[in-house]
């Protein structure tokens, strides 16, 4: 039988065990790539409530969730890209690419939009698999070999639409079969008690869920971290390192056309010259997130947390009544202390 001392030390025991269980819980926690850009979010969210009126109400909130979802989509591809450990300066013009070749193919080959929609899916994996292809087989970074892909596609887009349509946009497709169901998918809005919400918001929240999943839960999430981490180990035992990375280079050509099919759907025409600067801020949200630039760290909730601080700065500003002109240093400054609290989180927590 145990005597009332055994059940004491045992007792003992549970309570101690628990309390060491509880502070890794909490290790784990600080640990979390995103924590930086959480505690940025929520400061940046409690300061333009105070500072501007507005933002406050629940239009705002829908606005600002519209801003975030369009960059948080691509962020969302750019984050896994990173975690693989490479770059895309080609991200921002890529989406104008895929929109101008739905437009156009559809346009002057008398197509319905959906296929010319499907048609600009194919150009924008092949550039993907263009950008991944080349990385792996000539071992050139992923940053001269996307910043080549950028000029090229920027010169493409301008010229190619030129001479196609005479001039640097293309003609209005809203006329065209197609376009109704497209928009429905791409750009239609659903009323949420009252407050009118971009269906953008939903596929960022899917994507973003989707992402999540595959990076934790699945063995090409495990491969996405190693071969980030360490692509000469993650190949020693067995990981398909070129058909990883060239997946997740094509993944950011998926992203960028299901945000240039928005673009597309919402202004039923297109600039050619758009796009241009956006890859950074696609960059800008991945890394205030929590990824590192050097590859295997990092998560597309992070991603998504740093797509809402870019929404909530931009649309602060302009309902805070300030010249919009402050947005980039906001934009500078929210990186600069995402990075510092994500070491600071890291360096406490392994301290710990």
């Amino acid at each position: 039988m145990s005597t009332q001392a055994d059940l004491d030390l045992a007792a003992h025991k549970v309570v101690t065990d628990e309390r060491v269980k509880e502070q890794k819980r909490i290790q784990r926690l600080l640990l979390r790539p995103e924590m930086g850009s959480l505690v940025g979010a929520i400061a940046i969210f409690i300061f333009f409530c105070i500072v501007a009126a507005p933002f406050r109400t629940p239009e705002a909130l829908a606005t600002v969730l519209y801003s975030s979802s369009t960059i948080g989509i691509m962020a969302c591809a750019v984050a896994l890209l990173m975690i693989g450990g490479e770059f895309d300066l080609s991200a921002g013009v890529a989406v104008t690419t895929s929109s101008l070749a739905a437009s156009m193919i559809a346009y002057n080959l008398h197509l319905n939009l959906w296929v010319g929609a499907i048609l600009a899916l194919v150009v924008s994996l092949a550039v993907g698999f263009f950008n991944g292809y080349l990385v792996m087989k000539t071992k050139i970074p992923s940053f001269l070999i996307t910043l080549s892909s950028f000029l090229m596609l920027t010169g493409i887009n301008l010229a190619v639409t030129k001479l196609v349509s005479g001039q640097v946009a293309t003609p209005s497709v809203s006329d065209m079969a197609g376009f109704d169901s497209a928009k429905k998918v791409f750009a239609s809005s659903f009323s949420v008690f009252g407050v009118s919400v971009k269906i953008t918001v939903v596929w960022w929240l899917l994507f973003t869920a989707i992402a999540t999943f595959v990076l934790f839960k699945t063995k090409i999430g495990n491969w996405i971290f190693a071969v980030g981490g360490n692509q000469d180990s993650a190949r020693a035992i067995g990981v398909p390192v070129t058909a990883v990375k060239i997946g997740l280079f094509m993944t950011v050509g998926f992203a960028a056309w299901f945000v240039g099919m928005h673009l597309l759907f919402s202004f039923n025409t297109v600039q050619s010259g758009q796009g241009v600067g956006n890859e950074f801020l696609y960059i800008i949200a991945a890394v205030i997130g929590g990824c590192l630039l050097t590859g295997g760290y990092g998560t597309a909730i992070g991603a998504a947390i740093g797509a809402f601080i870019f929404g909530m700065t931009n649309q602060g500003i302009v309902y805070a009544g300030w010249n919009p002109d402050w947005f980039k240093f906001f934009l500078g400054a929210m990186l600069l202390f995402a990075v510092i609290a994500n070491n600071a989180f890291r360096n406490y927590a392994a301290k710990r």
